[in-house]
């Protein structure tokens, strides 16, 4: 072979060498596009973080609810009663920051940096998005506030930028989510509603109504501790325009998305309908019994409608309350345990509520006996027992019949009674209210066989966030059930 030969050789294997280099890094460039999988998309959607903030909703009115009803006497326990006798068992709060409450400012985030924001716009405007999220954080931090008094606020939701946050007062609290509010309804414009919506279906004048009306229920938290503060907002925030429809819980019949009263019911019958609750209602023939009760099997016809002499509540103080058989108490309604049983997450009943107080305190004008007439009416109508002649006798009766003289006790018992199953509300209400007055349960395990009236802290705030524990307790008081929250005066 030539030297010419040995030279083409050389070039014609050099060739192929470097058409098969090649051919392999072209390969290898489009096998990182292969294997990218089309599912899991590198962009946040804030239409299903939208979606998912909802389903924490039914954590508040389904699942924790049911600790205040068991507080505020709604509801009895039928087998294990700790709950009922006060026992020391804590709850932690910890899983709102790190899910709804980190979601939502994930949401808001998205929305607001300029190199996502374009992407974003799959769940809404953008100002919209961000108008709901406040919306939703403010509906959060309001009930997580209301149960423990002094939280991480101000300092949250910062990820690994603050893994322990301090400790807001909660007058802080109150005073930033009232603005709050009032910022988010500002910002929300004409574009595009937020999508993933399952409750308002992306409605934003909904929307606005119901954080007006959320602006209405705090500046009434506060109104025995800032009444300046606490009128103009209310009257600003009725003004505004409030819900004129109940905003409910959607469940469906299925098990993804069911009535957690559904779920306690599938293998367990643990809760009643309370002495106390039934006791004042029948009465008086509240309607309203037969829906939040089912028939004791024992007194029942077996007709499937429920009817007063069919109604007994479970003894809430019982010192054996597994003794009484199940066939000689009434379980909560279908109504509000079946599988797809909507549930209450603020309604109308409130909103004229809070207006007949608000005109007894002169925050707005108008008569106090006419919205707590409407109020009453609105229960009724929520629950589909509405009758002109019964709902006239109901009101007729000394019990109902509104007087200014004592305001307090006519709203206070008639709003215990229309927020049923709303546990957490109707604890909230009653220490504000102090209506009805309760009387302890009579084995109560904790020390001062007090009712609670907030929750003590989770442990892992002691174990992990222990600085801004100690300053939260040393400012609050006490870490336990006795220790009233800021607005909580009475």
């Amino acid at each position: 072979m030539n030297t010419i030969q040995r030279k083409t050789m050389k070039l014609k294997t050099s060739s192929k060498a470097l058409a098969v280099l090649l051919a392999f890094v072209m390969v290898s460039c489009d096998f990182g596009d292969i294997n990218v999988d089309p599912n899991a998309p590198s962009v946040v959607k804030t239409d299903l973080l939208i979606t998912n903030t909802l389903r924490s909703v039914s954590d508040v009115v389904g699942g924790s609810a049911l600790s205040g009803a068991i507080l505020t006497q709604q509801i009895a326990e039928t087998q294990y009663d700790d709950a009922s006798r006060y026992s020391t068992t804590t709850f932690d709060f910890n899983g709102w920051y790190t899910g709804p409450l980190m979601d939502l400012q994930t949401i808001i985030n998205l929305n607001t940096d300029e190199a996502t924001a374009a992407d974003a716009l799959t769940g809404g405007s953008n100002a919209n998005q961000i108008a709901y999220a406040r919306i939703m954080k403010v509906y959060f931090f309001s009930m997580l506030t209301d149960r423990w008094g002094m939280i991480p606020y101000s300092a949250a939701l910062q990820g690994t930028g603050n893994l322990r946050p301090s400790y807001d007062t909660q007058e802080a609290i109150y005073t930033d989510m009232i603005n709050e509010l009032k910022a988010a309804v500002a910002q929300i414009d004409g574009g595009a509603g937020i999508r993933g919506d399952f409750i308002l279906n992306g409605n934003m004048a909904r929307w606005a109504q119901f954080a007006n009306s959320l602006r209405m229920k705090l500046a009434m938290r506060i109104a025995d501790r800032n009444a300046s503060l606490a009128s103009s907002e209310f009257a600003s925030a009725v003004s505004a325009g409030a819900i004129t429809a109940d905003i409910m819980y959607p469940y469906l019949a299925e098990g993804a998305n069911q009535n957690p009263w559904y779920g306690r019911f599938e293998t367990r019958t643990d809760y009643a309908i309370s002495d106390i609750l039934a006791d004042y209602m029948l009465p008086l023939n509240d309607y309203r019994v037969v829906r939040y009760a089912d028939p004791t099997p024992n007194k029942s016809n077996g007709d499937g409608v429920t009817t007063f002499d069919e109604v007994v509540g479970m003894p809430y103080s019982h010192p054996n309350p597994g003794g009484i058989e199940n066939a000689d108490i009434s379980f909560p309604g279908i109504a509000i345990r079946a599988q797809n049983a909507p549930l209450p997450i603020i309604t109308v009943a409130e909103v004229h509520f809070f207006m007949a107080e608000a005109v007894e305190r002169g925050f707005i004008s108008g008569s106090a006996a006419d919205h707590y007439r409407s109020a009453i009416e609105a229960s009724w109508r929520q629950w589909n027992v509405y009758d002109a002649a019964n709902f006239d006798a109901f009101m007729a009766t000394d019990a109902v019949t509104y007087s200014s003289a004592n305001w307090k006790e006519k709203i206070g018992m008639q709003k215990w009674v229309a927020l049923y199953p709303n546990g957490l509300e109707a604890w909230a209400e009653w220490r504000r209210l102090d209506w009805p007055q309760l009387t302890p349960h009579e084995l109560a395990l904790n020390p001062s066989g007090l009712i609670p009236v907030r929750h003590s802290y989770p442990t892992t705030e002691v174990q992990l966030n222990k600085e801004n524990y100690d300053a939260a307790v040393a400012s609050q008081g006490a870490d336990n059930g006795d220790t009233k929250l800021w607005w909580d005066v009475n």
